[in-house]
């Protein structure tokens, strides 16, 4: 039985992908595709992961699932994501990204005539910060509120610079990574240990050799793309609305989630903020100067729809294009693919560098196709101790690269949360940053696999 729910799932997959590539609604399809699967995997009594409340029929339970699923997307991460697009459109409304491009632009006029190299720049910035903010989704649409208009005025086009963007996710890592702290546990090691001893001297010349192959990747294939494409952002042409002191804004919430982070750690009393707390309170500060500049308490009220309607906008490309993903990766594992793909690598005969790489890759896949690094890495994890235990040898050399190809993997999936959420809000395509980070995420993938196992 798991050989066929695997074949199902193979064909669903390449229907699913087909109706993709030919622009079918993505949220229709993935939705559609999801639910499917279930039934199929019903039908054939597999195990389907229930609903939390259960309707007493199974027909309903499938539209049950699909209102826990928004329920909780729009109450957790969609609700980041939705306040992150909403302070995104006022930031852009009263003129704060303008002055944001204004003040950079001109310290960073040496890179005018190297955009590539500033584009790179900002994934060992971008990594840096991930460590405070492991968030993917969160991260990437701050960094497309704070680096990307300065990146594209610089030159850079659109996809060019959300890649690089996205390429600071793309390693979950850090004491406050959930990856992380699942590995940690396996191990039965502290997370500041695992982190410091195992992931920084891997990520670190991934880092660099990423750094390198996003410079020739995006200067490659811009110089294919047409022209108005490439700086739509022309700081000569910007005619400042607000003070340059509003530069700070669209960075403000950045800088409070890094100021109170639990690396940082400098208050005596633990403060935990969370990114959509972070935005409410900058979008406060913000309408506390407006009124300030423009003495005008009811215009300033009256822009806060600008903000709802952000929101609003972000809640019907985003947040629903997320939920439907993940209908779509509850049908795969009801299907029982991930314990399919699982059995083959167990049962191949190999040895523990070659189980090591085949399920490291294998993660890499899950990733792509579930748009979730944390669902694939929860998925497979568990086995590590098991298999080093029966080659007496340490989990951690397994269960490392495991654990970076599942976020690897994740920026190379059209349906993942941070590719989508940033992909929307920068105005470009899923599917098309998700083939400019094929390359680099492979090649990455590559990297890791030899530098890791045979240096």
């Amino acid at each position: 039985m798991n050989g066929l729910g695997l074949v199902i799932s193979i064909l669903f997959i390449a229907v699913t992908a087909y109706l993709l590539v030919k622009k079918f609604n993505p949220q229709a399809v993935l939705l559609f595709a999801g639910i499917l699967m279930i039934i199929v995997a019903s039908l054939l009594n597999y195990k389907v992961n229930p609903v939390a409340q259960p309707t007493g029929i199974f027909a309903f339970d499938l539209f049950k699932r699909l209102q826990e699923s928004l329920s909780d997307k729009t109450a957790n991460v969609g609700l980041m994501i939705m306040t992150i697009g909403g302070f995104l459109a006022y930031m852009k409304a009263i003129g704060a990204s303008d002055a944001l491009v204004h003040v950079a632009v001109k310290p960073l006029g040496i890179f005018k005539k190297y955009p590539y190299l500033a584009a790179s720049i900002v994934i060992p910035i971008g990594q840096v910060l991930f460590i405070c903010t492991p968030s993917a989704t969160g991260l990437g649409l701050l960094l497309v509120a704070s680096f990307f208009p300065i990146l594209i005025s610089l030159g850079v086009s659109r996809i060019s610079a959300v890649a690089v963007i996205s390429a600071c996710t793309v390693f979950d890592m850090g004491p406050a990574s959930a990856n992380t702290a699942r590995a940690s546990q396996l191990l039965d090691m502290h997370n500041v240990e695992y982190f410091i001893k195992y992931q920084l001297p891997l990520v670190i010349p991934m880092t660099t050799l990423l750094m390198i192959i996003y410079f020739f990747v995006n200067k490659h294939y811009d110089q294919k793309l047409p022209k108005e494409q490439h700086a739509d952002y022309n700081p000569d042409e910007i005619v400042l609305k607000t003070p340059l002191i509003y530069a700070v804004l669209p960075i403000f919430p950045l800088l409070l989630l890094i100021l109170f982070s639990p690396i940082i750690n400098i208050f005596t009393k633990p403060v935990h903020l969370d990114t959509t707390t972070a935005m409410l309170i900058s979008l406060a500060v913000t309408m506390i100067m407006e009124i300030v500049r423009l003495r005008n308490v009811k215009e300033v009220f009256a822009s806060l729809k600008i903000f709802w309607e952000g929101m609003g906008k972000v809640f019907a490309s985003v947040v629903t294009l997320i939920v439907c993903a993940e209908i779509f990766a509850n049908g795969l594992i009801s299907l029982g693919f991930i314990d399919s793909l699982t059995n083959i690598s167990m049962s191949l005969g190999l040895g523990i560098v070659g189980i090591g790489i085949l399920m490291t890759i294998i993660i890499f896949l899950a990733s792509v196709l579930m748009g979730s690094g944390n669902a694939s890495f929860f998925s497979f994890s568990p086995l590590v101790p098991g298999i080093a235990a029966k080659f007496n040898t340490s989990a951690a050399g397994i269960i490392l690269p495991m654990q970076l190809s599942s976020s690897m993997g994740r920026a190379v999936s059209p349906i993942a949360g941070v590719i989508v959420g940033i992909a929307k809000i920068a105005d470009v395509q899923p599917m098309d940053l998700a083939k400019r980070n094929a390359i680099p995420m492979s090649v990455g993938l590559l990297f890791m696999l030899v530098f890791h196992y045979f240096i």
